[in-house]
């Protein structure tokens, strides 16, 4: 018996948590995750460490959200994301792009404040605004399908505790939701090699959620090596 697998990735934090994690000190580009072999490796991964008895996974879905800055004011970053995220479809990922969020500068007079071009000033960079609840929204889909045993949620942002609460409630009372776990970038050489631990996200008291550590070979093996210069 195997269970059909699906991974549902809040990218950015995955990324940016593998780069503390793993290369704290380096450029956060050469810590960019392929989300495909990101989910290939969590499952091969968590298929080795699982008790016996205990069915393997198979990989059905990996879906991975993810900020897009604006052309306008991060035109680079804008070309890279969106030339990352066709690569990643093409070997079979689904990539969900949602605009950042900007804030923006205003005059004396109170009126947005325009460039030469004739646009709106930002602030500062964008944020991710919408992200954690599109994957809440996804992690509670995919439980709900027929054909779906697994949903395992990549991600450290402790405001998605609630739907790991809620998907673990749900499945106590109707054994045909699907089973969710997390996975977790750790190190546990992070003290001697400058860089921060990780660790796994939890849901809250009286509830158990299985976690897979990642450790240095599979950060090794999840990253994207692709030249998008």
């Amino acid at each position: 018996m195997t269970l059909n697998a699906v991974v549902v990735m809040d990218y950015q934090n995955v990324h940016l948590t593998a780069h503390d994690v793993f290369d704290r000190h380096g450029g956060k580009h050469e810590a960019l995750i392929h989300p495909r072999h990101f989910a290939e490796v969590a499952i091969q991964r968590r298929n080795k460490t699982q008790r016996d008895g205990h069915p393997a996974a198979l990989l059905k879905e990996v879906i991975a959200f993810r900020g897009l800055p604006h052309s306008h004011y991060d035109w680079e970053q804008n070309r890279r994301c969106s030339a990352q995220a066709r690569q990643w479809r093409l070997d079979g990922a689904t990539v969900v792009l949602r605009d950042l969020k900007y804030s923006f500068k205003l005059t004396a007079e109170g009126t947005p404040d325009m460039d030469a071009c004739g646009h709106k000033v930002p602030t500062g960079p964008g944020r991710e605004k919408g992200i954690d609840v599109l994957v809440a929204l996804t992690c509670l889909h995919r439980a709900l399908l027929p054909d779906v045993a697994l949903v395992i949620l990549a991600s450290r942002d402790t405001d998605l505790v609630p739907v790991l609460n809620t998907l673990i409630d749900m499945r106590r009372e109707d054994p045909a939701v699907a089973k969710v776990e997390t996975v977790s970038w750790f190190n546990r050489n992070a003290r001697r090699e400058g860089n921060l631990p990780g660790g796994s996200l939890r849901p809250d008291r009286g509830r158990r959620v299985w976690n897979t550590n990642l450790d240095r070979r599979c950060f090794e093996a999840s990253l994207d090596r692709n030249d998008y210069s």
